[in-house]
């Protein structure tokens, strides 16, 4: 049985609709629901009563709108007044010039968004966890690991490896033991043996972090694993800023 995925899961939890299929599938699957009601509970040790009061609207102040451009590519300005706050006016942002980099994108940036505060919302709640979603280690199979060290002094920062579990499924799972950036977030990466050619694998952050691997994507191709230092501006491609690198010893 294919069970819906981490982050359709930990949607449902903070309330988000599932599709029709995943819906049908949540409901013939115990696993699932279990999961959600899991997810659920520490949504509710996080809920703040007086966030639910009632109360006169709000404008938001003027960098809410600038983070909003800078995670999702649209530009939004508000076309309100504080007295009358008022839907976003919103223009698409020009595409960015192509880069010399091989990127294939594996997710929607706006569902990677979605997917990040869906977790930290959740998994914050869970006690030492840091990523995406909690998973069944008891059957984990490691099929490659490798450190992570830094590019210019070699210093080892973390480790990386690929673990399937019972149900099939693989996971890139990392561990980085540095300090979040000042600016920006940290993004996964696999590369070819050049480390030119690049597929996104989602965002990380220091501690432990879980990512799914796509059922198509074969190691041997993509034997590195880079994390990099990425800025909030929208642009899906390798910032050129890498953090740390290692090979996978599959």
């Amino acid at each position: 049985m294919e069970h819906c995925e981490p982050d359709q899961l930990a949607l449902a939890a903070l309330g988000e609709p599932l599709s029709a299929a995943d819906a049908a599938h949540v409901d013939s699957c115990a696993d699932c629901r279990a999961e959600i009601a899991a997810l659920k509970r520490s949504v509710d040790v996080l809920a703040v009563p007086a966030f639910a009061a009632s109360g006169p609207a709000i404008a938001p102040p003027p960098r809410v709108w600038d983070a909003i451009a800078a995670a999702t590519g649209v530009q939004a300005s508000p076309t309100g007044t504080a007295d009358d706050p008022a839907e976003p006016a919103l223009a698409a942002v020009p595409p960015a010039p192509a880069t010399d980099a091989v990127v294939r994108q594996l997710r929607p940036r706006r569902s990677r968004v979605l997917l990040a505060a869906a977790a930290a919302a959740v998994v914050a709640a869970a006690a030492g966890t840091a990523g995406v979603i909690a998973l069944n280690r008891d059957h984990d199979v490691t099929l490659a690991s490798t450190t992570l060290s830094t590019l210019d002094t070699g210093r080892p920062e973390g480790t990386a490896s690929v673990v399937e579990q019972d149900d099939g499924t693989r996971w890139l799972r990392i561990e980085l033991r540095t300090p979040p950036p000042r600016d920006g977030y940290y993004e996964a990466w696999l590369a070819d043996s050049s480390a030119k050619g690049m597929v996104s694998m989602g965002s990380v952050r220091p501690g432990t972090t879980s990512l799914p691997v796509p059922d198509d994507l074969k190691l041997t191709d993509w034997p590195t694993v880079e994390v990099s230092v990425e800025p909030l501006n929208g642009d899906p491609a390798h910032s050129g800023v890498s953090l740390v690198r290692g090979q996978l010893d599959s």
